[in-house]
Order: structure tokens, then C-alpha cells, then sequence
């Protein structure tokens, strides 16, 4: 049964019916009863299996077709009528053209099969920041997942209006060959096809989230960006914001969901999640910078999560969770990844399905970009500001990546201006959750290389101009929590001592703290950064809050070198930074 009358929307549904021709149509309403019966349904099917409900209630496990498992840069497409639109760092085709390509795929793809129809809201329903779309998708593990991941349902559909996000999804026979995911941001049309796999087909998440809202966010006046949101509460019972953009699995969900240090708890600190992976940002009645988590889950990398790395995420995982290409431990029907615990399961089905057991392995169990959906209401420390229609103001934007040896713990930019142009030049290591060679370093502007729906140059030039309409900015600020010894050790322990620098940052947010000027910008003082309770001597943190002017200097040429692909784009603000620093550098 149809759950609105709007005739654009009817229509718009009607003419993917009768493209993709599905045997049925069925719409979301969100009530648990239906979701429920998709469950059983997907289990009955194989697509899911229900874990042990003792000690996992409400948990299922999916696999993904093995040639499925991660995001697909090469495959990902921003169709605009003009190419310099898209940009260098964006793979471009005509929109005619691509629709004609996808239109054939499309073709007849649902037959024998049932299309969902999910309205969704990304943000809270109703609030000055929420957007509204639907997903057709002829895929349960989606409409299971979207009902994690965003507010869904009949509560949505009176929201709907002509400006609706559109969104088609078929599995079709999931070739990769033919694997496309689209985004059309002058239609607001999202289009993925030949894939199951949830960062390529949650057209909520990066899709929308970022890749369609971020062009938005230019046209408005806004910003969409891929940032955790956190909250530090001080002993004094303040709570203040920060954001922070991470490449994918450089650490962004552990600091999303810190816990303080011992020493810190007693004190009284404590930490609040208000989002783990993606952030809208607008400008306040107050001038201040205001942020909401637009999802209503966290989509986690699962291996190296446990109770020690980031106990708050392995406990949302506990209930209501969605695994995807982890393993099943047979012992007791829960699941297993690499570092969840000291000893693997004897006996155990790996993420392809395949006994499994320790001793006669030949790969990893869970693929190394296995994932959980789950639900942020189950995380520890989900902030009671979570479901703020009004989002938190932003006192600190943090960038951050994997540095071997180059950028210090953390330093500060000189303006919002030099913010910008850190954010714009970072880089880190590549992970799993992406193509390519584990290990190699690339640059990754904002943490949004993937993401950015539009041309970089002018994406980093409406950062530029968002200081105008900012009247107290957040001071912007870079960490590297990944400095390493010369065996390759990390020196700086990480994870929950990580809360020592972010007091600094918010310190100087604040004014409440000094710093020594460098070429790259403000560096604390190294008696400033607070040591009691952790193993690291202040020599050791001066080294980590050193400069290597030769380093920099490369640093600095491979800036240009990349900066080169936008030419004429590349604002000339950012050109007149990266001069300052070539010269700071030289003197």
C-alpha cells in the first residue's frame, strides 16, 4: 500500500517500476512488525542468519559476494553536465550518457524479485538541518540496514516534496564489471547497481550524506563533511565540541567513542558521542558553527575492535547489530574478527562461508573491511544531545591522518585560512576500507577525496568562504596519533590518552592556554600537555612535538605537486599558503 499521495513521488516510482519491472512493490512503514517479517524472510532466504539471541539478541550475520567488499572508487561517478564541474579527483561521465548506460542495466533487473520503497531522513525528523529521500532497492539486508542507519518510515513521508532525493538500487546480477555507483547532484539523483555491499548501496550514508549533501551544503550555504562529533565534559560539568576528519580506519571511530583515562575519570571528565562519520554543519542565530550526525547508526570497521581498543563500539555492537563479513563462531553462533580476542574460535565458518579454524588457516577469518550496523542509541556514551534537532555548537575542528614520521601530535592553525589549507593537504596511509596498496599514502583533502560531490578546488573555496558568514569559527587545528619510532613503534600510546590533547585543543579554543609559534603553525608548549598517569616522559613528547624542517620541505613539494591537478581552480588563498610556507621553511 502506498503511504502518500504526492503525486511527484508517485510518479517518479512508477517510472522505475516499469524500468527495472519487479514482480512486486512494497513500501517501508518502519513498524517493527514489518521489519520483523523481512528478518524472517531473510533468513529463510540464506541472505542473513540469525546469531545467538542469548548473548546477540536482535543480531544477524551477512555476507557479501567475495568480489563485493568494499567502497568502489574506481566505479563511483559524478555525472554533471560539464566536466570541470566534477573535478580531477572525481570520475566523470556525460549524464545522458550515463543514464543511458545505467537505464540498460537497469532494465528489466527487479524481475522475480520485490522493490522496496524507504523513505528516509538524514538528521532528526523536522529539524532545520534534516533532508528527506527514498531508496527503491530489491534488497532486504538494505531496507534491514537503512532502518539502522537513518530515521525511515511512514514518519518521513509527510516531508516529502518535489525536492526529495532519489535514489534507485538493484543487486542485479552483481558484476563487477559492471558495477556502478552514481551520483547525479544537479538532479539529486542517486543511482547504484551491481553491488550488495553497504558502502557502495546505503545511498543514505556517503551517497547522500556526503556526496549529494555536500553540493548542496555549497548551494545553501552550508557544509557536509566526513567528521565525528564529540563532546568533552570538564570537571566542572562544561561540555564542548569538537569535530575531527579521519581517512576511513585511521582511528576516526575510536576518538568518536573515547573514554578518558583513568586519572581523567576520577577528576570528573567524561566523553558523549554525538556522531562517529559524518557531520552537517551550519552557521547559528549565535555565529558559532552548529553540527548534527545526520545517521541514526554507526557502520563500523569490525577488526581490531574489542574491549580494549574501543569497548564503547563492541558494546553497541551487542544488540540489534547487522555483521557483514565477519566470521561465525560455531562454539556458541557468535560472531569473530581478527583481535576481538586473545584466541580464535576452533571451529568457525569465515567471512566466504568456509570452515575455518586457527590452526589450518590460510587467510583471515573476517575480511579485514568487515563491518557492523549498529544502532548508536546502544553506544555507552551516545551523547544525550543525540537526537538535537538544533545539533551542538563546534568549538574545534580537528584534521588528523597516519604520519609515519612528518606532522607532529597536534598543532594549530594560524587563521581559519591556514585551517583550511591543513585540511586541504592532508595524507595518510590507505586502509582496507578503500582500493588500492594497504600501506601506500595518498592524500586525502578534509578526509573527503571519495566524497566531495563536486570540483575539489571549488569545494576548498567554499570552505574559504564560509569564514564570512562564520562570526565566532572554530579554531582549526591537525593530530597525528600515528608518529613511529625507528623499528616502526608507535610512540604516542593513542586511544584513550588521546583526551590529554584534545584538552589542549580546547584549551586554546579557549584561550586558556599558550603555544610556541613554528613554520607549520602553533605547537603546545610541551609542559602544557598534561603527563600525569601515562608512560611517556616529557623528552619523548618533545620529540613527538618536533618539527623536521627537511621533511617539511619535501612535505612541501609534494603539496605543490599535488595542488598542480587543479590548476586554475585551486584557490589562489590556498596557493599564497602554501608560499608562506615554503618561504617559513627557508629562512
Amino acid at each position: 500500500m502506498e503511504l502518500t499521495k504526492n503525486q511527484a513521488v508517485l510518479d517518479w516510482i512508477d517510472q522505475q517500476v516499469a524500468l527495472t519491472k519487479p514482480d512486486q512493490v512494497i513500501w517501508i512503514d518502519g513498524s517493527e512488525a514489518q521489519l520483523e517479517q523481512l528478518r524472517q524472510e531473510a533468513c529463510a532466504t540464506g541472505e542473513m542468519y540469525k546469531l545467538n539471541q542469548e548473548k546477540l539478541p536482535g543480531c544477524y550475520l551477512h555476507r557479501s559476494d567475495p568480489t563485493d567488499v568494499a567502497r568502489v572508487e574506481s566505479r563511483t561517478f559524478i555525472c554533471c553536465k560539464k566536466q570541470e564541474d566534477a573535478g580531477p579527483t572525481n570520475n566523470w561521465m556525460d549524464p545522458q550518457e550515463m543514464y543511458a548506460k545505467l537505464h540498460k542495466l537497469y532494465d528489466g533487473s527487479m524481475k522475480g524479485r520485490t522493490m522496496y520503497v524507504i523513505p528516509y531522513c538524514m538528521s532528526v525528523v523536522g529539524s532545520p538541518f534534516a533532508k528527506y529521500g527514498i531508496e527503491l532497492t530489491d534488497s532486504i539486508y538494505v531496507v534491514l540496514n537503512m532502518a539502522i542507519m537513518t530515521r525511515m518510515g511512514a514518519e518521513v513521508v509527510p516531508y516529502l516534496d518535489e525536492n526529495f532525493i532519489k535514489g534507485l538500487h538493484a543487486r542485479a546480477n552483481l558484476d563487477p564489471e559492471e558495477r556502478y555507483i552514481v551520483q547525479f547532484p544537479e538532479d539529486n539523483v542517486i543511482m547504484s547497481i551491481n553491488s550488495g555491499y553497504g558502502g557502495n548501496v546505503l545511498q543514505g550514508k556517503k551517497c547522500f550524506a556526503l556526496r549529494i549533501a555536500s553540493n548542496l551544503g555549497r548551494q545553501e550555504g552550508w557544509l557536509a563533511e566526513h567528521m565525528l562529533i564529540l563532546g568533552i565534559q570538564n570537571p566542572q560539568g562544561e561540555v564542548r565540541y569538537v569535530t575531527g576528519a579521519f581517512p576511513s580506519a585511521c582511528g576516526k571511530t575510536n576518538l568518536a567513542m573515547l573514554i578518558p583515562p583513568e586519572g581523567y575519570q576520577k577528576n570528573g571528565w567524561k566523553c558523549w558521542c554525538v556522531g562517529d562519520d559524518i557531520a552537517w554543519l551550519r552557521v547559528g542565530a549565535d555565529g558559532r558553527l552548529w553540527a548534527v550526525n545526520p545517521e541514526k547508526g554507526f557502520f563500523g570497521v569490525a577488526p581490531g575492535t574489542n574491549a580494549k581498543s574501543n569497548p564503547n563500539a563492541l558494546a553497541t555492537t551487542h544488540q540489534g547489530t547487522i555483521f557483514t563479513n565477519v566470521a561465525l563462531n560455531l562454539e556458541d553462533d557468535t560472531v569473530w574478527w581478527e583481535k576481538l580476542t586473545p584466541n580464535p574460535p576452533q571451529h568457525a565458518l569465515d567471512w566466504k562461508g568456509n570452515p575455518w579454524s586457527p590452526d589450518t588457516a590460510t587467510g583471515p577469518a573476517a575480511h579485514p573491511n568487515s563491518r557492523f550496523t549498529a544502532p548508536a542509541e546502544n553506544c555507552p556514551c551516545i551523547s544525550p544531545e543525540f537526537n538535537n534537532p538544533n545539533g551542538v555548537p563546534i568549538s574545534a575542528i580537528i584534521f588528523g591522518g597516519r604520519r609515519a614520521k612528518t606532522a607532529p601530535l597536534v598543532y594549530q592553525s594560524r587563521d581559519w585560512q591556514h585551517g583550511v589549507f591543513v585540511g586541504s593537504v592532508m595524507a595518510s596511509e590507505k586502509t582496507a576500507a578503500a582500493e588500492g596498496t594497504v600501506g601506500e599514502t595518498r592524500r586525502d583533502p578534509m578526509a573527503m577525496l571519495p566524497f566531495c560531490g563536486y570540483h575539489m578546488g571549488d569545494y576548498w573555496q567554499h570552505w574559504l568562504d564560509m569564514e564570512k558568514a562564520i562570526a565566532n569559527p572554530p579554531k582549526i587545528f591537525n593530530v597525528n596519533w600515528f608518529r613511529t619510532d625507528d623499528q616502526g613503534n608507535f610512540i604516542w600510546p593513542g586511544f584513550s590518552e588521546n583526551l590529554r590533547v584534545v584538552e589542549w585543543i580546547l584549551k586554546r579554543c579557549f584561550d586558556e592556554v599558550g603555544a610556541r609559534e613554528t613554520e607549520i603553525g602553533y605547537l603546545p608548549n610541551v609542559e602544557d600537555i598534561n603527563l600525569d598517569g601515562v608512560d611517556v616522559d616529557r623528552e619523548t613528547l618533545a620529540s613527538l612535538l618536533s618539527v623536521d624542517r627537511d621533511l617539511w620541505r619535501e612535505e612541501a613539494k609534494q603539496i605543490r605537486a599535488f595542488y598542480a591537478q587543479f590548476g586554475d581552480k585551486l584557490p589562489q588563498t590556498l596557493e599564497k599558503e602554501l608560499e608562506g610556507l615554503e618561504a617559513r621553511l627557508q629562512d
